[in-house]
């Protein structure tokens, strides 16, 4: 569905993007992350045709945004950091006027409003001027304006931006439901939200595309060494002596000692791919009793602070 090619943008002499590829399949949330700064804001302003890259190309659709941005902006539905709404309208007429604009036909109009309402919960505040309202149904309303066309694409930057943990719950499960009919590239500084969201993520770092895969391939692409910790009952050393001639054990060592129990740390390359699996085999061809066996991996944010700090 998006296709980033080379992409390159320059303020100046200032660098914001620097030679961003990138790919969306049909269908896909696609986690978009870096620190303030990064290029995250600038690349989805080119997407959305808000402004020209400076080298490179972008396809939404099979459309080019510089050769064809009309058939663009159609297919997209875009939620900016700071929505632009209108605050001395109503939720109501600010809904009907963004149709109009959008350009849907009058006898389609009430029923593209009437969905919106109800998909992002706006039935209560219909009457209410969007200036009165709480930041969180601003952002119900500024995704209903980004949706009200029916879009395949969705391209949300920040979408809960300054939200209480209620209502961050809330418009991630609408963004969870909305991704299963539409692609959708989410810009967050919530970690969590991205691995309870996205399918994909892609780490941008001083302009520059510093990873992406789904949050499993980051995770064992950035641990290096695989750490496992393992607690057995049986004779210690002999245990050490099995688990040391294993190939993958780059180092075995007796972390505590109670009893005939022994707690093991096991230092792994990273080639291998499920260790834990022969460990238990091992222990059971041995009559050995196992009463912990687990692998210790990165979370996100550890991910993130590896690939965006120096």
């Amino acid at each position: 569905m998006i296709e980033v090619k080379n992409l390159t943008k320059h303020y100046g002499i200032t660098v914001a993007v620097k030679d961003v590829s990138f790919s969306v399949k049909k269908g896909e949330v696609l986690g978009f992350l870096g620190p303030n700064g990064a290029g995250k804001t600038t690349t989805m302003k080119i997407i959305t045709c808000f402004m020209p890259p400076t080298a490179g190309t972008v396809e939404v659709g099979g459309s080019d945004i510089l050769e064809d941005p009309l058939s663009v902006r159609e297919k997209i539905g875009y939620l900016p950091e700071n929505t632009p709404l209108y605050s001395d309208m109503t939720v109501e007429s600010y809904l009907n006027f963004i149709a109009e604009v959008r350009r849907i036909h009058p006898r389609d109009r009430r029923e593209r409003v009437n969905r919106m309402i109800e998909t992002c919960s706006l039935k209560g505040v219909l009457k209410k001027d969007i200036g009165a309202l709480s930041k969180g149904f601003k952002q119900r309303v500024g995704l209903a304006q980004a949706m009200i066309h029916d879009p395949k694409i969705l391209i949300l930057d920040e979408p809960t931006s300054g939200l209480d943990p209620n209502q961050i719950i809330e418009i991630r499960k609408l963004i969870k439901e909305l991704g299963k009919e539409k692609t959708i590239i989410l810009s967050t500084h919530i970690l969590p939200e991205v691995s309870a969201t996205c399918d994909r993520v892609i780490i941008i770092n001083d302009g520059q595309l510093v990873a992406s895969g789904t949050p499993e391939e980051l995770q064992n692409r950035a641990a290096g060494e695989s750490v496992i910790y393992t607690t057995v009952k049986a004779d210690a050393a002999k245990v050490q002596t099995v688990f040391t001639s294993l190939g993958w054990v780059k180092k075995c060592s007796v972390e505590s000692k109670q009893g005939e129990r022994a707690r093991f740390k096991l230092l792994a390359t990273q080639d291998v791919s499920d260790p834990t699996e022969q460990l238990y085999d091992i222990a059971v061809k041995n009559g050995w009793m196992l009463s912990e066996l687990y692998r210790e991996t990165l979370s996100l944010e550890d991910i993130f602070l590896k690939l965006t700090t120096s």
